[in-house]
């Protein structure tokens, strides 16, 4: 193989790494993933302590539960985690039902800041408000539905491991793949966003699970080194890697979504017509050649 050859291979092979280094930039992975992570601790988690508030004894078990399960919480932090929803009265004396409406819509900021990642992924104009107002809420009621099932859900619903895993993937799979559609209003078909579902909701996973793992000893570590705020800062840093993970996985679902070699697929399969959805919103439909195959060769 003469020089020419070797370097036509490398530019072949460095071509889609560059690719991809643009479009983290273009995405601004940093930023997007420390906004997502906090508007998660500022907005979502007060979300939680109102609706544990309002929740039955056996509903805030399984919620704790499930925290512990998501942030491999033990021992006395999960106790304390327990304690704060059992004690719940004050905080639902002091708010009434219009404070869970005021925690929802607050929590809506979450949901606005992943749209926006979604749309810069796939580099679409912000939808339209009376378009998507509704899917920030509807987002946020489904991810407090998978956030409660999360214990029952990795056990297997007593099945144990064997099926609680699978079930894990195929449900974060689902999850990203619906999220992403809600959040871009329809805008793109399915097909072109399931690579992104399932980069994205595989590695959600398995940083769930690698947070059973790591997350108590930083969790521990983290108090005897800052005492009580140390915990904060380790649930901060745990929040700022898991959006990382995230936008990464939307921005290589973005990539692969749109790849000839992906067009050239879901062009085989029967009843699928790859690009933008022709059902979308009006919030904007224009916006360069993200929902179709003729991008990369």
């Amino acid at each position: 193989m003469n020089l020419r050859g070797v370097r036509d291979r490398l530019e072949r092979f460095a071509a889609p790494l560059e690719h991809l280094t643009v479009r983290l930039l273009e995405v601004n992975l940093w930023e997007s993933a420390i906004r997502l992570a906090a508007q998660t601790f500022l907005a979502a988690l007060p979300l939680l302590i109102v609706v544990a508030a309002f929740a039955p004894p056996s509903l805030q078990d399984l919620m704790a539960d499930s925290l512990s399960t998501v942030l491999g919480i033990k021992g006395d932090t999960l106790q304390e985690v327990r304690t704060a929803y059992n004690a719940s009265g004050s905080v639902r004396d002091a708010s009434g039902a219009v404070g869970i409406v005021v925690a929802l819509f607050s929590a809506t900021a979450l949901s606005r800041a992943l749209q926006r990642v979604c749309e810069r992924c796939w580099k679409l104009p912000k939808a339209a408000l009376r378009d998507a107002a509704w899917r920030w809420l509807a987002w946020l009621v489904v991810w407090l539905l998978v956030l409660f099932c999360q214990a029952p859900l990795r056990a297997g619903f007593g099945a144990g491991p064997v099926l609680g895993v699978p079930l894990s993937v195929v449900v974060a799979v689902l999850l990203w793949w619906w999220t992403q559609h809600l959040m871009l209003c329809g805008r793109i078909a399915w097909t072109p966003l399931l690579p992104g579902a399932l980069i994205t909701g595989l590695a959600m996973a398995v940083a769930g699970y690698a947070s059973e793992l790591f997350m108590p000893g930083a969790m521990q570590r983290g108090y005897e080194e800052f005492g009580p705020l140390g915990p904060v800062f380790t649930f901060l840093s745990w929040l700022i890697t898991v959006f990382v993970v995230a936008v990464v996985g939307l921005t290589l679902g973005e990539w692969a979504g749109t790849s000839a070699w992906y067009g050239r697929l879901a062009e085989r399969l029967p009843g699928r017509s790859p690009g933008r959805s022709s059902g979308g919103s009006s919030g904007g439909s224009s916006g360069g050649s993200s929902g179709r195959f003729t991008r990369r060769g």
